[in-house]
This record gives C-alpha cells, sequence and structure tokens, in this order.
C-alpha cells in the first residue's frame, strides 16, 4: 500500500503559479508512473499530466507549455509547477501512482484545492 501526500495547494490569481508536490510513502523508483489528476465541480477527474521512471511525460494539451511534471527520486516525491494559470485551472488535484506487478494497482492521494481568481 503506498501512501501519497499532497502539499502546495491555494488561491492564486489569473496568470500566476504554483506548485503541487506529492511525496510517496515507500521508493518511487518501484512506482511505474507517478502523476497528478484533477476534478472540477461537475466534471470527471482527468489526467494533468504524468511521467514514468525513465522519465517520460504526458500531459493534457489545454496545460502543455504552462506546467511541468517531474520526479524527485531522492525525496520520493513528484511536482507539478503551474505557471501561466487561468479559471479554467480551478479543480482539486490529485496525486497518482501507478505499480505493474503483473497486474497494476494505482493509489490515490487525498486531494488538494486550487483555486485561480480571475
Amino acid at each position: 500500500q503506498v501512501q501519497l501526500v499532497e502539499s502546495g495547494g491555494g488561491l492564486v490569481q489569473a496568470g500566476g503559479s504554483l506548485r503541487l508536490s506529492c511525496v510517496a510513502s515507500e521508493n518511487t523508483n518501484t512506482i511505474n508512473e507517478m502523476g497528478w489528476y484533477r476534478q472540477a465541480p461537475g466534471k470527471t477527474r482527468e489526467l494533468v499530466a504524468a511521467v514514468t521512471a525513465d522519465g517520460t511525460a504526458r500531459y493534457k494539451d489545454s496545460v502543455k507549455g504552462r506546467f511541468a511534471v517531474s520526479r524527485d527520486g531522492a525525496k520520493n516525491s513528484v511536482e507539478l509547477q503551474m505557471n501561466s494559470l487561468n479559471p479554467d485551472d480551478t479543480a482539486v488535484y490529485y496525486c497518482n501512482a501507478k505499480i505493474f506487478l503483473g497486474v497494476w494497482y494505482v493509489y490515490w492521494g487525498q486531494g488538494t484545492q486550487v483555486t485561480v481568481s480571475s
């Protein structure tokens, strides 16, 4: 069982920046993919950005060029740098970890609120 603890959410004005951090309870070298999803009110949870153990990243189209995801093995963490935020980025952001051991095991953090005011 992997525990994920997020931090760094908050309220920011449009055009501002925030950095989210997620620390895992075990060595992230064992985690195939780590990343961030978000869920806005009335909408389904969606991928924002994720990065594999070998450093391959993928992003939601609308955040490309504004957000950057990175992993830090020394800290057992994954971070999301969010720049040029706009009100459409307002959501609860969830850290996600996937481990493949013959089948996929998926873990979630508790979520952190990001609110962007116009």
